[in-house]
This record gives structure tokens, sequence and C-alpha cells, in this order.
């Protein structure tokens, strides 16, 4: 397959799929490579029979789908982030759930992919926050749509490149090395459930004081996913809670009852008028 024919075909079938061909440019090759491998699987010549094969049989869809799913993260992703929850967002969040009488700070990580990002937040909160509030439980819900990400993420063993971002007094904390993989340690991994889940059908029970949806609703839905998302999303948020998407990402058009905490980032607080 082309570079000309995936485009054409992927401009064709994302947009059946509720899918935005924006989100797919720089990712492409990554889905043609998973779609040529199911040519095979079918013992199809080309991409025009596949596209036929696709209209002759609707049930199809559901293994294209899973060729998009896009599963790129590592640990502290996005360092300028990582450092605002650090030093801005989970101590206010943290110092409200105390005012409150709370004993947990709880978090969603949507699209977590192989683990990275909640795990992120379980090291920060334990090598930088938790000794200044030890009234204080720490958990985080992490959910994704692909089973095989879950299992790696359940894993929490990783190569190095992965693990390159994070701070070296904290990796020496937090790793133990394992062969050639790092793993994390089980005192991190305690605080991060796990979950298949797709975030086009539900969200997590209960309601969280932060939640990083990023990378995902805002880069790859079509519009009217990530309005249904984003309704999911504030729902799930406490009053005054935290929504961090992804620093490229835009909100859709409306009114959500989000005020930005930092634009920039992609940090937006839920406004205690629209609970």
């Amino acid at each position: 397959m082309t570079d000309s024919e995936g485009v054409q075909f992927l401009q064709w079938c994302l947009p059946r799929l509720h899918l935005r061909w924006p989100g797919f440019r720089k990712v492409r090759r990554q889905v043609y490579k998973r779609i040529n491998r199911r040519l095979q699987q079918l013992q199809l010549r080309n991409i025009d029979t596949y596209r036929d094969y696709l209209k002759d049989h609707p049930a199809e869809w559901a293994t294209l789908e899973t060729s998009c799913w896009i599963s790129i993260s590592r640990f502290y992703r996005d360092r300028s982030v990582f450092q605002y929850l650090e030093s801005a967002v989970l101590p206010q969040l943290a110092q409200c759930v105390a005012a409150g009488q709370g004993q947990e700070l709880r978090c969603w990580s949507a699209g977590c992919a192989g683990g990275e990002e909640p795990y992120t937040l379980a090291i920060i909160w334990k090598q930088s926050l938790a000794s200044r509030y030890p009234m204080l439980q720490f958990h985080v819900v992490a959910t994704d749509i692909d089973p095989r990400a879950i299992q790696r993420a359940q894993r929490a063993c990783y190569h190095a490149s992965s693990v390159k971002q994070v701070p070296m007094k904290w990796r020496d904390r937090a790793f133990d090395t394992i062969d050639d993989e790092l793993c994390l340690k089980d005192e991190y991994r305690a605080s991060v459930t796990f979950r298949v889940q797709d975030i086009r059908e539900r969200a997590p029970e209960g309601t969280f004081h932060l939640i990083l949806c990023r990378n995902l609703v805002f880069t790859y839905f079509d519009e009217n996913l990530q309005r249904q998302a984003l309704q999911r999303l504030t729902r799930s948020l406490t009053s005054g809670g935290a929504l961090i998407i992804g620093q490229l990402e835009r909100l859709p058009e409306g009114s959500w009852g989000l005020d930005p905490w930092s634009k920039r980032l992609g940090a937006y607080r839920k406004t205690p008028a629209s609970f």
C-alpha cells in the first residue's frame, strides 16, 4: 500500500468510524502496517479489495477499528505538564480534599495505554507530595479500550527509552532493573487500578478530583463523539476538580462549566456553579 493509497483509504473509512483524519496524519504509517497484516490474513491483493471486503462483510469494521487504536506513551510525557501537576494542580486539589474532610484524592487516567501516565502520577505523588498530605490516600483508576495495553500496564515493566524522562533520583527509587527492563516497584503499582473500558460508552464509577484525557478524545474522535465524551468527563469530575487534555488539543465550542487553569498546558477546572 502506497502512502497516497493509504491516505485515500483512511479519509474514506475514518469518518465511518467517527474518527478524524487530521488526528491520524502523523501516525498513519502505524495504521498502514496493521492494515497490511490484515490484508495478508484475509489473502486480499490490495487496499481496494479490502474496501470491497468491508462493504460485503460489515462485521470487519470492528476489526478495522482496532487497527486505529493508537497507544503512544512514555513516562513523564510532556514534562511541563507533569511539573505543573506536581507544583500547582495536585497540591491545590489535595488541600481542597483535606479541607472537606475527605480521605482520598481520586484520579482517572483515560486512554492510559501501557500505564506510563497513571504510574507517573503515582511516582509524583509518592516522591513529592505524600509526605505533605499524610492523611490522604491517593488512587488512580486507569482505563483503555485495548486489552493488550492493559496487560502491559499491569505487568509494569518497561524499556529504558520509556522511562528516560523520569528524574533520575525518582527513577532509581521507583524501579528495579530486571534483565533488560525497568520494573516498577509494588509500592507504586498499588495505587493504580486498571480497567478495560471504552470512553465512548462509559466512565468508571464515582467522581474524580483529577482527570487526564490527553491525546485521545480531542485528537482522534469526530466532533459528535468529542461532545459525548466531554459530557461524560465533566460529569465524572468533582466540583473544583481538574481536567487535563493534550497541549495541542482544543475543547469543542460550547459551555462546559470549565475554566482555564493553564490553557497553554491544557489544564481546566470545573467551576462550582456547574456542579
